[in-house]
Parts: C-alpha cells; structure tokens; sequence
C-alpha cells in the first residue's frame, strides 16, 4: 500500500500516446485529458506534433515528442533534422533515445556529439532515454554523466518497448544526477503505488499512457484511507 497518497501526481505525467497505431482521433483525447487533469504534458509521434501544438494552445500542458525512438539507431543527422523539424512545429520537449550501440562500442565522443548537436540546436528541453534494461550499471553511469554533460534536462529510464522504469534505476539515477537535471520513470505505470513510489524515490516525471486512470485510483486510495 502506497504511504503518500497526499502527493499530487498530475503535474508529474507525460500523458504518452506511443502505440504504433496511435490515430489523430486518440491525439485530440490525449490533449483533452491532459487540459482537464492538468498533466505536464502529452507526449506523442512527431507526426502529430502540429496537431496537439494546436489543441493545447494556450493550455497549461506542453507537447512532447519521441526523436529516434524506439530504437535510437537512425543516424545522427536523422535525429538532428528529426528534432529540428519537431521544434519547428512548436514541441517543447524531446525525448531522445540515446544510441545504445555507439555505448557499447565506448564511442563516447559519437554519442556526446549527438546529444548535445541536438540539445544546442533546438534550445528545447531534452530527455535522454537511456533504455536502462539494456545497459550495465557501468554503462548506465556512463550513459548517465555523458548526456548530463551534453545538456540534457531529464534523464529517462525507457521507450517502454523493453522493460520499463525500476525503484533501483530511479535511486541510481538520483544518485548520479545530485539534482542536476530531472529524473524521468517510464515503462509499465499501471499503479498508483508504483506511481508514488517512483516519486518518493526521486522521480520528477512520469512517462504513462495510464495517467487518468492512475488519478482514479489515487481518488480511491483517498476515500478508502
């Protein structure tokens, strides 16, 4: 059982839409929970950023965006012109999957250069996605310091395609970043224990295609407590 149910998760979420089938149609009621519960943002494909850009005009949720994902194995000048064209449409967030294979080849300087060609470029807030199930706890430290280095502004634990966001990643990554940048869970929130807990253990964000739901269940862990 959750011992805060007193923290207001709303402001915290990423309200995700990343299905491979996502339509339009599901945009616009992405956009309208987001308005209505107050989340941070909605985050979605790059192909309907313009669309939510419009739906949320004036409304206290931002429009994120995925850049490489979910894979971050499309090659630099992709993501550059990929994130470039995201910010042009009006996204003020960019989650960026990091290319796992550059670190596990110890091509440092490549993935280095990616990352901060993309945040210098844009001026946007940028999360790393670190696709954290996949790494070494060396390679996460790594992954860690160097896009910290780069000027990211979140840390993020996963697309969500291959595991999904752990207390011990969460507490890591506290660890690691001293409060530098934000820490972003992501991957299998389907709780609102899991969604608390994250938080307790240093979470600033929280990547879910579960949030209204999640708000439910907290209204009745409330009348329950």
């Amino acid at each position: 059982m959750a011992t805060h149910p007193d923290i207001d998760i709303a402001p915290y979420i990423d309200h995700s839409l990343l299905s491979p089938t996502a339509t339009s149609h599901q945009v616009e009621q992405w956009c309208d929970e987001a308005d209505r519960f107050r989340f941070a943002t909605v985050c979605i494909h790059p192909c309907y950023v313009r669309q939510a850009v419009e739906l949320l005009h004036n409304k206290k949720p931002k429009v994120s965006t995925v850049i490489g994902f979910p894979t971050g194995a499309t090659t630099s000048t992709v993501k550059l012109y990929e994130a470039q064209e995201a910010a042009e449409n009006g996204a003020t967030e960019l989650d960026v999957v990091i290319n796992l294979g550059l670190l596990k080849m110890g091509q440092v300087d490549a993935l280095h250069k990616e990352i901060a060609e993309i945040c210098e470029s844009t001026g946007l807030t940028v999360k790393a996605i670190l696709e954290m199930s996949l790494l070494t706890e060396s390679e996460k430290r790594l992954a860690a310091e160097l896009c910290m280095d780069a000027g990211v502004s979140f840390l993020k634990t996963s697309t969500g395609w291959t595991g999904g966001a752990t207390v011990a990643d969460i507490r890591l990554l506290k660890e690691l970043t001293q409060d530098r940048v934000g820490i972003k869970a992501s991957g299998g929130i389907r709780t609102i224990d899991q969604a608390l807990e994250l938080i307790v253990s240093g979470a600033t964000r929280l990547g879910t295609s579960q949030g209204p739901d999640l708000l439910r269940q907290r209204d009745t862990l409330g009348k329950e407590g």
